[in-house]
């Protein structure tokens, strides 16, 4: 798994995923969105894999688009419109790929986090920052809707207010502001803190049961759009399964036993 714009990392179940199109502060293209796509949804397939980090090599997160490789091609007509939605594909893929994979995502920011770098950490399960992050949804104040997912997801995080405010004055957000959001879970002094707390927080979640992390990402997920008794029912039919797991019967040995279960995602 060797990517241009990526630095992966595979330890004790945590796979560490750093964005690394250092010179262009990780403003996204289509090759970077692809590339961002295609390692999320490789990580989903790896047993190897429990848990994930996503965190930036460059000095800021996330400068946003590459809007420069977005007018390219664009002339007006309806039919360079058309293909510009076709062409842009990947864009959506990324974020749909990290929200759809069936490991928990840590989001680790540092510094800014601007336009579909919030689309990105959006779609992540958990966010931590530290103290000099900042988070701006910066489309409107260029002439654009934002459409990688941020307004559909970004409600659900932290609320139709704020991330109407978000979206309505495309105003850069500090950490400490995020955070009473609900933006953000914690806010760290500086990265190396930061990366400290992902990995520990990553630690805890690959020493779990990995079927019931991914059953319970899935059930999650779906109730986002779900009544409650229709996610209870989702709920229920995962159990049904896991109750059939070499890793519940592990648990109760375990527990019997007096000792930490050792899980195998069986």
């Amino acid at each position: 798994m060797k990517y241009k714009f990526i630095e992966l990392e595979i330890k004790n179940y945590i796979a560490e995923v750093t964005l690394a199109r250092v010179e262009s502060l990780n403003a996204l293209s289509l090759e970077f969105a692809s590339e961002i796509a295609d390692v999320f949804r490789k990580l989903g397939a790896m047993d190897e894999v429990r848990a994930i980090i996503l965190t930036s090599k460059a000095r800021i997160f996330c400068a946003g688009l590459d809007l420069k490789e977005a007018a390219g091609g664009f002339n007006g007509t309806a039919k360079s419109v058309i293909e510009s939605v076709e062409r842009s594909q990947p864009l959506f893929d990324c974020c749909n790929a990290i929200e759809e994979c069936p490991k928990p995502v840590i989001a680790a920011i540092h510094s800014r986090c601007i336009g579909g770098g919030l689309d990105i950490i959006s779609a992540c399960d958990i966010r931590l920052c530290s103290e000099n992050a900042s988070f701006c949804l910066k489309e409107a104040a260029i002439g654009f809707v934002a459409d990688m997912g941020v307004l559909q997801r970004l409600p659900l995080i932290v609320g139709q207010g704020f991330a109407r405010q978000m979206a309505y004055t495309a105003a850069e957000y500090p950490a400490r502001e995020v955070e009473k959001m609900g933006l953000v879970n914690a806010v760290y002094k500086d990265k190396d803190a930061l990366m400290a707390a992902a990995k520990k927080l990553a630690a805890e979640i690959a020493q779990n049961a990995p079927l019931a992390i991914r059953c319970t990402k899935e059930v999650l997920n779906y109730s986002r759009y779900a009544n409650v008794k229709d996610g209870m029912a989702a709920a229920i039919q995962k159990n049904m399964v896991l109750m059939t797991s070499d890793d519940l019967k592990e648990a109760v040995t375990a527990f019997i036993e007096k000792r930490p279960p050792d899980f195998k995602g069986k």
